[in-house]
């Protein structure tokens, strides 16, 4: 695409309008990023309670989550 026609497109808009462009542009990103990330399962929880494993048993855990809901 040629970035000089839609800077020129861009010119013409008002500064409101502009806002609204950045905020599709930030859209089209994120939707971007959610696509090539879905389906890949991440595991960056796991070890999360691990400083709580000598307190409580995986039983007393679930009912503390259910507590905690």
């Amino acid at each position: 695409m040629d970035t000089q026609l839609i800077q020129t497109k861009l010119d013409e808009l008002s500064e409101e309008l502009k806002r609204e462009v950045l905020d599709y542009i930030d859209f089209l990103i994120m939707k971007h990023y959610k696509e090539e990330k879905k389906g890949k399962l991440t595991f960056d929880w796991e070890g999360g309670l691990s400083d709580l494993k000598e307190k409580y048993t995986s039983v007393e855990l679930q009912h503390k989550a259910m507590e905690w809901r």
